[in-house]
């Protein structure tokens, strides 16, 4: 059986993806409900702004961590490199 694969980060990015979820069960209910399209929509920008936070998060770790320990220490010249691909990794 495979090891569970976790970070120290994975507790923060859980709280968000439930507060992901809690605002999305909101939206289904404000549909439901008849709500106006302008609540609603602040509603699913909440949702995505979320789940996009989760998301960077796990990426960003997953460079930090993941990445990293596949290649092992990073040799001078290339230690910028890794460096700047986490950076543009924020843009995704």
């Amino acid at each position: 059986m495979k090891q569970p694969h976790t970070h120290a980060s994975h507790p923060a990015i859980i709280k968000r993806l439930r507060r992901a979820s809690g605002h999305l069960t909101s939206t289904i209910e404000m549909v439901v409900q008849g709500r106006e399209c302008l609540d609603i929509a602040q509603q699913l920008q909440a949702v995505e702004k979320a789940i996009q936070q989760a998301k960077k998060a796990l990426i960003q770790d997953h460079i930090d961590h993941c990445l990293e320990d596949l290649v092992g220490p990073a040799v001078k010249g290339h230690r910028h490199s890794l460096d700047e691909f986490r950076e543009i990794s924020r843009y995704l």
